[in-house]
């Protein structure tokens, strides 16, 4: 009898000893998961003081576009400026429009303004693309072709055509990119979808898409 009490108290040690490991694994691991949350969303809030620059540049393209009576439309979240098709070009043709020229000669220096009018505005603008799109009318391997032939019709005449003081900077960032109808209503054609679009690449938000990247 003495050895059956003696075994059962041995087996409840046992249990007791399994249990406390377990629940010090368990302890661990969770004290690790609560530090590498902690670290993420630390570094999450130090990027968010970071975009600060990139609220700043945004307001200030807002600002300048209306001061200067040019009229576009500024996305307030990305800062995309977008240019209608009938603006610069005629349909169908990526040829600029007299009246697309001349829309651009006063457009690009005060948008290239603001991009240099800091140095913390030029060190967190990474990029400034210029996007054709068009409508999903018609077939989608010509309307990726002009979309491409368009941003190129706008690149060459802003460097070749129109001077301002910021030229060479501009240069240095800038390129031409066609997108066709990957961002058209696919239901319907639209010609909202035929644009031009001036897209700032933010170097924050790209820092962000890394830490994301990594915690995933």
């Amino acid at each position: 009898m003495d050895n059956f009490i003696r075994d059962e108290i041995d087996a409840e040690i046992i249990e007791d000893d399994d249990s406390s490991i377990y629940l010090s694994i368990g302890d661990l691991m969770s004290g690790l998961l609560m530090f590498f949350a902690l670290l993420f969303i630390t570094a999450l809030l130090q990027l968010a003081q970071k975009d600060v620059p990139k609220r700043l540049i945004i307001g200030n393209v807002v600002g300048e576009m209306k001061s200067n009576n040019i009229n576009v439309k500024v996305n307030p979240e990305t800062g995309d400026i977008s240019i209608q098709e009938s603006i610069l070009f005629a349909q169908g043709s990526n040829e600029l429009k007299p009246e697309g020229k001349a829309f651009l000669s006063r457009f690009i220096p005060v948008y290239s303004g603001v991009i240099f009018s800091k140095e913390e505005f030029e060190k967190e603008i990474s990029r400034v693309v210029i996007e054709g799109h068009t409508s999903s009318e018609g077939d989608e391997k010509i309307n990726l072709e002009l979309s491409l032939m368009r941003s190129l019709s706008v690149y060459k005449y802003i460097f070749s055509d129109i001077n301002f003081p910021t030229k060479t900077a501009l240069s240095q960032k800038i390129l031409a990119a066609g997108r066709g109808e990957v961002e058209a209503d696919q239901s319907r054609d639209n010609p909202g979808d035929r644009k031009v679009v001036f897209r700032f690449q933010f170097r924050n938000d790209e820092l962000k898409k890394g830490i994301t990247e990594s915690s995933l």
